[in-house]
């Protein structure tokens, strides 16, 4: 019998999970998942919990400091997760079971004061640490430009990627060429894997609060410019001749405006690569009774089109959005050490 998420992998999609919590990752392996990411959010809500509080304790009597314990937490659930997913890493030959680890996210922190080249050499030198021994982990690594400029030498290493945060085509453009430039004669075609997560909801939430447009075309910004930059990845690599699909990830489909169905992008973009689904998404598509067609070709109408390119300062939205979106790519890291310094003082209140 046919189920509202099956209807959904029919189309064409590879549906993965944006959490690697233990229990999530077994309800949507039975779902059809055939992936997962995280990020310093996702650790944290499994670390408060409670459930790690032994392995801290431990950390804590060998003197490990909340930096050594949080990364250390994040690579045994990240590892934990990529084990359940090993088994369709090897029967798809690397096509999928991939699950993402985020880069230290603080590199980005403008309080920081880094310079660019330093943190360019230091995404570089922890994307290879973190990839060492891993057969299906990718390095997630931000469309920043120290990480873009990262992009090139850790793909010539050999480091499979995940390029994240990528809002517009310039981001997705220079990602994806770096990334060729660095494979290209120096990795083996057959085990060439690269994806580029494009976040989609954010956008409508800043066209809603910051641009005027029409009953229409509000709230379709985001697939619009999701699916353009899907038919370009598809032509680009159409050309190359590579057993392993390079994809993109429809990232940030947990919608945000309330009046929403729960899965308005899921549904409009059914068909193709991947779409890294909140927990609370993909439950509500299992009990929903819908049954998905494919719809990631399908645009608005030419009308709407021009009105949203009429409209849309894409340089501007841009720059709104990484601002922003460093923002809440740092502030979670920070929590998250927080969170091990909380722990520390209730599991051992004399440290």
């Amino acid at each position: 019998m046919s189920t509202p998420l099956k209807s959904l992998i029919d189309t064409g999609t590879k549906l993965y999970l944006d959490s690697v919590e233990p229990a999530e990752v077994d309800k949507n392996l039975a779902y059809g998942a055939v992936g997962a990411t995280s990020n310093p959010a996702i650790i944290s809500s499994i670390i408060a919990g409670g459930g790690r509080d032994s392995q801290i304790e431990s950390m804590l009597a060998e003197g490990k400091t909340d930096e050594e314990i949080a990364w250390t937490l994040t690579d045994q659930l990240v590892s934990e997760a990529e084990a359940k997913f090993a088994e369709i890493h090897q029967e798809t030959k690397g096509n999928a079971g991939w699950v993402s680890f985020e880069l230290d996210p603080l590199l980005e922190d403008p309080s920081l004061n880094l310079k660019e080249d330093d943190v360019v050499q230091k995404y570089i030198e922890l994307g290879k640490k973190w990839a060492a021994g891993h057969t299906n982990r990718m390095i997630k690594v931000p469309a920043t430009p120290a990480g873009l400029r990262a992009l090139e030498p850790l793909a010539a290493a050999g480091v499979t990627l995940n390029v994240t945060l990528i809002f517009t085509d310039d981001q997705y453009r220079i990602a994806r060429e770096a990334i060729w430039r660095g494979v290209n004669g120096k990795v083996d075609p057959s085990e060439f894997k690269s994806v580029y997560s494009i976040f989609i909801s954010r956008i409508d939430v800043y066209t809603d609060k910051h641009l005027s447009l029409s009953d229409e075309a509000q709230g379709l910004v985001g697939l619009v410019n999701a699916k353009r930059i899907w038919k370009e990845n598809r032509e680009f690599w159409a050309e190359k001749g590579l057993p392993l699909e390079q994809e993109l990830i429809f990232a940030s489909t947990g919608t945000k405006d309330p009046s929403d169905p729960p899965w308005k992008y899921v549904a409009a973009l059914a068909g193709s690569d991947i779409q890294t689904n909140p927990p609370e998404t993909n439950a509500a598509v299992a009990e929903s009774d819908l049954t998905f067609t494919r719809t990631v070709d399908d645009m608005p109408p030419e009308a709407v089109l021009n009105e949203i390119d009429s409209v849309v300062d894409t340089q501007k939205m841009h720059a709104f959005l990484m601002e922003e979106g460093v923002d809440k790519f740092v502030k979670p890291q920070r929590a998250l050490l927080k969170l091990i310094a909380d722990k520390r003082s209730e599991l051992s209140p004399t440290a």
